[in-house]
């Protein structure tokens, strides 16, 4: 097929006004799915690449031959970010041609959306939380909206596939294409996906159709990556010594930071000079301290200030400020990011991107790399991992630079295998259930308790539930008054239920802290959690400010601008590590490669890990003994294995073992006293493991451990097994352990 040549004329126009000398691969290849089948789609393709192009211009032209007597195109993105990126490119291909592209979230014009409603056509773009919201509290706007949809296009669909948000958004697609009476397309958009077979089956659920995932050539990556190792106070790793390697650094003497300065963020501050960069850290509170002691470097400089900042908790106003700074091509400042920018708006030219120790995913990684590479350039990431001296008297465990070896690991994974983390699709996700119950009743109204379970307990990613777990569920939140009973036996929202379900934060299946709005006068920063009292200093939108007034009722907070450095809190967390890239851990202090992209520092780190490995042992056994009674085990699992592993140890073994004050630095290592002995502790460790025993044996006594938004609301005994059976990985754990032979390790291959 000739896919140009299948284009609408106004799509052809469109090419030839935009300079476009041919297509791309994996325009070519959509063209032939989109046009050839009747399937769902899932492209998969590098950042930049013409994803969103090679999925519109075909579904355009379909439209344009058959033009839907409602919505045509529900596009999908998982943030306002991308939804306002998108929505400017969608409406310079779409405007000649009288197409509708309307987006519909927080932000946007109400204006805009009662003019969909009036005449719904053309191509409307939500988050998942905002299509919530709209089934909600339109629902009887749903068919006339959507009764012709032909397509939904869920871009970045690889940050669905691993959490409770993915799995709503499919519930929510499913829920609409039965009240709309329609049976849409589904389109996968995403640059990093782990395993396309299973993402495939994922986008399909529910479907009625199956999946095609076209395969082309890419064309050849080509990344520009250095990886350096910064203490955060003299003397740095290669003082004194001489790198010897098969592979010599990148460079052999790394650029010395600003005066009195923290070495690692001195030598970002350096290589952002004259440049357009985006630094990304963990976390909102290091991103905020990290963009704070750049600008300090400004100004004890005498430089104009040339960093901004963009994190969740920041205003709109200086989000969008961000990203409209980047987009400027001649722009030389720099951006302190989280993931907020890690997924695909588009940037403009970037010339590299700094990553702060190491991220928690292949697919971050992936994403944040390809932030940069853009119009033709090569992707450039440079790692900046920091870490303390050890003090004289630390454990093992602690001399290991975790991070650098994580990032290493992360990088050689994907070189060498293609690695990106799978879907998570074996999880009981009650939590989603109660939040989809009352959402649907919010929907329909009264509904009796079979109508309800037809409507709920069938969605696809509640195929592991039961309709004895189910009964469980609605009697608890009937007694709980989430939901009352009518005289006719039928359920409609209680008191409780309403009050919760009309609160604007009930559309977002993710956790969220109560968050107080920080205010300087008239102008609104962002947000925080846990103000503190009135005289402390916080850190939000890049600066440090001094508390003015609380007002607790209505959870705002009142400071004006200070000097000072002072660390933020927001509340975040680690994301979930899986198990491979622990492994790769293990091999990379294992084996001799010097990487070519290690920088001096790096390279001089690197060699002291891997002789502390050898020196310890650690490569034959995964129990290192400390002294006396005190002892290390480095698992080499992911969160939740090490996590099932933990509790394993303290509710089936400490008492054979003699085991005490069992301490976690998750999922590197644990450290315990132990009576037992090394060969004592591999026997009974693998005897208990061989033992035939229920997960939920591993929740401790009277524990409730809420692990999702909504286990508070649900019965105990459903949020114990939830977490038992869908949280800890209690086969991974056994294999793991099975691999211990009287204290050889034996590395597993995949």
């Amino acid at each position: 097929m000739n896919v140009f040549e299948r284009y609408a004329p106004f799509i052809q126009d469109y090419i030839f006004r935009s300079g476009w000398q041919s297509l791309r691969a994996v325009q070519n290849a959509a063209g032939n799915a989109i046009f050839g089948t009747d399937d769902n789609v899932l492209l998969t393709a590098s950042t930049a690449s013409g994803k969103t192009e090679a999925a519109f211009f075909p579904i355009l032209t379909l439209l344009e031959e058959d033009p839907p007597a409602s919505v045509g195109v529900l596009y999908i993105a998982p943030l306002k970010a991308l939804i306002n990126d998108q929505f400017g490119r969608l409406n310079e291909l779409c405007e000649e041609e009288g197409i509708a592209v309307t987006r519909w979230h927080g932000d946007a014009a109400q204006s805009k959306k009662r003019k969909l409603l009036k005449k719904p056509s053309g191509i409307l773009q939500i988050t998942p939380e905002s299509l919530e919201s709209l089934m909600i509290n339109k629902h009887m706007e749903i068919p006339s909206l959507f009764h012709d949809l032909r397509f939904i296009v869920i871009d970045e669909i690889h940050s669905l596939l691993r959490a409770d948000r993915g799995l709503q958004t499919f519930c929510l697609i499913e829920r609409l294409c039965r009240v709309a009476g329609c049976a849409p397309r589904r389109i996968g958009l995403s640059a990093t996906i782990g395993n396309p077979q299973l993402a495939g089956r994922f986008l399909s659920a529910g479907s009625g159709r199956r999946t095609v995932i076209p395969e082309f050539d890419g064309g050849k990556e080509v990344w520009r990556l250095s990886m350096e190792h910064f203490y955060n106070t003299p003397p740095q790793a290669d003082e004194g010594k001489t790198v010897f390697a098969e592979t010599p650094p990148v460079e052999e003497v790394t650029d010395t930071a600003p005066a009195a300065a923290d070495p690692g963020i001195g030598y970002i501050f350096e290589h952002t000079r004259g440049k357009k960069c985006l630094v990304f850290t963990n976390s909102r509170e290091e991103c905020e301290s990290v963009c704070q002691v750049l600008r300090q470097y400004c100004e004890v400089n005498h430089e104009p200030d040339r960093f901004l900042i963009h994190h969740g908790n920041l205003s709109a106003s200086y989000r969008e400020s961000a990203e409209e700074e980047m987009k400027d091509d001649d722009s030389l400042r720099s951006v302190c990011a989280t993931a907020t920018l890690e997924l695909g708006i588009d940037i403009g030219r970037l010339e590299r991107a700094f990553q702060i120790d190491a991220p928690f995913t292949v697919s971050g990684f992936l994403q944040r790399m390809g932030r940069t590479g853009r119009r033709g350039d090569p992707s450039e990431m440079w790692f900046v991992m920091r870490e303390d001296h050890q003090e004289a008297r630390a454990m093992l465990p602690d001399s290991i630079p975790w991070y650098l070896i994580q990032g290493i690991a992360l990088v050689q994974l994907y070189i060498e295998e293609r690695f990106v983390e799978p879907p998570r699709l074996d999880r009981l996700p009650f939590s989603l259930l109660y939040h989809q119950t009352m959402s649907t009743l919010a929907a329909h109204g009264e509904m009796t308790p079979g109508e309800l379970a037809s409507r709920v307990l069938t969605l696809s990613c509640f195929h592991r539930i039961s309709q004895e777990d189910y009964r469980i569920l609605l009697r608890h939140l009937i007694g709980t008054d989430h939901i009352s009973r009518t005289e006719n036996g039928g359920l409609i929202l209680g008191l409780t239920g309403e009050r919760i379900v009309n609160n604007y934060k009930f559309y977002a299946v993710f956790q969220e802290n109560i968050e107080y709005t920080v205010r300087n006068g008239s102008e609104q920063l962002g947000t925080i959690v846990k103000p503190p009292p009135v005289g402390d200093k916080i850190a939000i939108a890049g600066r440090v400010w001094v508390v003015e007034d609380v007002d607790h009722k209505r959870r705002e907070v009142f400071c004006s601008l200070v000097k000072g450095n002072i660390p933020a809190y927001f509340g975040d967390v680690a994301g979930d590590i899986h198990t491979r890239i622990l492994e790769r851990m293990y091999q990379v202090l294992q084996e001799d490669t010097c990487y070519p992209y290690l920088m001096r520092h790096a390279v001089c780190r690197l060699d002291e890990a891997r002789e502390t490995f050898r020196k310890s042992r650690m490569a034959e056994r995964p129990l290192v003994h400390l002294g006396g009674k005190m002892w290390a085990l480095f698992p080499w699992a992911g969160s939740y294995t090490f996590l099932a592993m933990e509790r394993f140890l303290k509710l089936r073994c400490a008492k054979r073992l003699g085991l005490k004050g069992l301490q976690s630095s998750r999922p590197y290592y644990m450290q315990f006293t132990m009576q037992a002995d090394e060969a004592d502790f591999y026997r009974i460790v693998r005897e208990e493991a061989q033992q035939e025993f229920d997960a939920l044996e591993l929740v401790y006594p009277k524990e409730v451990p809420v692990f999702e938004k909504y286990d508070e609301y649900i019965p105990e005994e459903l949020v114990r097994r939830g977490f038992a059976y869908g949280v800890l990985d209690l086969e991974g754990m056994k294999q793991k352990i099975l691999l211990w032979d009287s204290g050889k390790m034996a590395a597993e291959k995949q």
